[in-house]
C-alpha cells in the first residue's frame, strides 16, 4: 500500500539528512510493513507543499495509547503509531 502524508519542513529535512528514520502519527489509518510512505514537506505557515516528496519503506509500526500529544479524544478513538521506515 502506498500511503501519502504531509511532512513540516524541520522534520523533513530530518528525514533527508538521516536523522529521522521514523514517523509518529495518530493511528487514524492503516500502516504495515512494507507499505510505502509518500512524505510530501507542507509549510504550515503557508499552507503550500513545498514540491520536495521522499518515499519510504515501512519496517516496523508501534501503535499505543500512552502518549499526551493529540487531543484525547481523538487518542481514544485511534490511539497512536510509531512508524519506522528505511
Amino acid at each position: 500500500m502506498r500511503i501519502e502524508k504531509k511532512v513540516w519542513p524541520k522534520f523533513f529535512q530530518k528525514i533527508v539528512d538521516g536523522d529521522k528514520k521514523f514517523e509518529l502519527r495518530l493511528a487514524d489509518f492503516e500502516c504495515n510493513p512494507r507499505d510505502t510512505l509518500i512524505l510530501r514537506e507542507w509549510n504550515p505557515e503557508t499552507k503550500n507543499y513545498t514540491g520536495r516528496i521522499l518515499e519510504k519503506q515501512v519496517t516496523y509500526v508501534l501503535k499505543t495509547k500512552d502518549v499526551k500529544f493529540w487531543p484525547i479524544e481523538e487518542v481514544e478513538k485511534y490511539g497512536f503509531q510509531i512508524i519506522s521506515f528505511k
